[in-house]
């Protein structure tokens, strides 16, 4: 092999081409070279990369997943959230409704108790005024029996005879057992 390289440097000294095979030139093994490393590179590479976009779109569709899910839990919890403010609205109104009821019942009621007692009261003076009437007819009649026996006597002291008096005292006496009973 010795004698070919002595060959070929003896052939670019004297500026000649000898036809050499292209496996044996450097050109192609440098190229040969870089194509494996290139092919190495490639390939070990390739799979990382290929590992990193798997990885990277994996990462995006559980974002994606997660972001629908978060949306679909919000809009659950709006739901919730605005079905609860209506039953509280709906709660309120009937609270509402229930103490005006309540108030005009109320009402009702404290007019029918002030009429009672406005009524209660009118009775109890109705029956005080006619007491009183019936005290002052009591006292006039004691004041007429009073003035009348004082007014009878005198005009019997004045006209009446002792025996005439007498017979009228015997008769009044036995008239009293029938106006006691």
């Amino acid at each position: 092999m010795s004698g070919w390289l002595i060959s070929v440097a003896h052939a670019s000294e004297q500026g000649g081409h000898a036809p050499v095979p292209f496996y044996m030139d450097a050109h192609f093994w440098v190229a040969m070279g870089f194509l494996a490393i290139v092919a190495i590179l490639v390939k070990s590479a390739l799979g990382k990369v290929c590992a990193l976009l798997d990885a990277r779109g994996q990462a995006i569709r559980d974002r994606l997943d997660s972001a629908r899910r978060i949306r679909e839990e919000a809009q659950a919890l709006l739901a919730e959230y605005q079905r609860r403010q209506r039953d509280a609205m709906q709660e309120s109104k009937d609270i509402l409704a229930k103490a005006k009821t309540q108030a005009e019942k109320l009402k009702a009621e404290a007019a029918k108790e002030l009429q009672d007692r406005v009524a209660t009261a009118e009775r109890q003076a109705m029956e005080r005024i006619a007491a009183a009437e019936e005290q002052a007819k009591r006292e006039v009649r004691h004041i007429a029996v009073d003035v009348a026996v004082a007014a009878a006597t005198q005009v019997m002291a004045e006209k009446l005879s002792a025996a005439q008096a007498n017979v009228l005292i015997d008769r009044a006496i036995g008239d009293l057992p029938q106006k006691f009973h």
